[in-house]
């Protein structure tokens, strides 16, 4: 079993879509990766050498990429930040509403939640 940054890689997948896993890389980073690791993109994970392991290691020290949890506290303390001087934007994220100009009238059902229906007036 492979296991970068915590994450441990699917085993039947090709290196270069396993590392896609790991939050904070994708598809192009891992291309890259691979290519700065001298490994074959048509790899598999559980074929990988304790060799090709530790340079991918390496080359993910060198890159200095945000990974994982330093990558999601960062995109956490963002959107803090923005609640916390109450910007419109951090007002959308507060309401749990759509922060980037969506329509609310229709859609945005991903954001606000399942419908709740609301009983027709009696005459």
């Amino acid at each position: 079993m492979v296991r970068f940054v915590g994450i441990d890689l699917p085993k039947n997948k090709k290196i270069t879509y396993a590392l896609t896993y790991i939050h904070g890389i994708g598809l192009t980073s891992a291309k890259k990766i691979v290519e700065l690791a001298k490994i074959d993109s048509d790899t598999r994970t559980e074929n990988l050498t304790t060799e090709q392991v530790i340079t991918i290691r390496d080359v993910l020290d060198k890159m200095n990429l945000k990974l994982e949890g330093d990558l999601r506290r960062f995109n956490g303390l963002n959107v803090k930040r923005l609640i916390e001087i109450n910007c419109f934007r951090g007002k959308r994220h507060r309401t749990s509403l759509p922060v980037r100009g969506q329509r609310t009238r229709t859609n945005a059902r991903t954001r606000r939640g399942s419908k709740k229906t609301v009983s027709g007036k009696k005459k």
